[in-house]
């Protein structure tokens, strides 16, 4: 089992940016592809990035691409989402995700993640 814990999130104003992290503790962190969603209110929860195992690979929804950066630091225990330019749109709960696939897997699918955090706020204001 993983435990994830999100932080990082806030208040910013459109345009501005905000670094998000999620600390894992529990088994190998390694053996984690990881995931962020995020969830306005009424709506459903939506895929914003995922990242393989190792970090080689990563993958973004649409909406997000080219202004959102994620990474891991396996050493660390971390990933973390680096977000640019953000529209007041981009407010929401933000959640991380975690699942042992093999190598070289990454997902948009939240059911195929097991394991969550329990997610962090992030407000952008026009």
């Amino acid at each position: 089992q993983v435990q994830l814990v999100e932080s990082g999130g806030g208040l910013v104003q459109a345009g501005g940016s905000l670094r998000l992290s999620c600390a894992a503790s529990g088994r190998t962190f390694s053996s984690y592809a990881m995931g962020w969603f995020r969830q306005a209110p009424g709506k459903e929860r939506e895929f914003v990035a995922a990242i393989s195992r190792s970090g080689g690979i990563t993958y973004y929804g649409d909406s997000v691409k080219g202004r959102f950066t994620i990474s891991r630091d396996n050493a660390k225990n971390t990933v973390s989402l680096q977000m640019n330019s953000l529209k007041p749109e981009d407010t929401a709960v933000y959640y991380c995700a975690a699942d042992g696939k093999p190598p070289g897997w990454v997902g948009s699918n939240q059911g195929d993640y097991d394991y969550w955090g329990q997610g962090t706020q992030v407000t952008v204001s026009s």
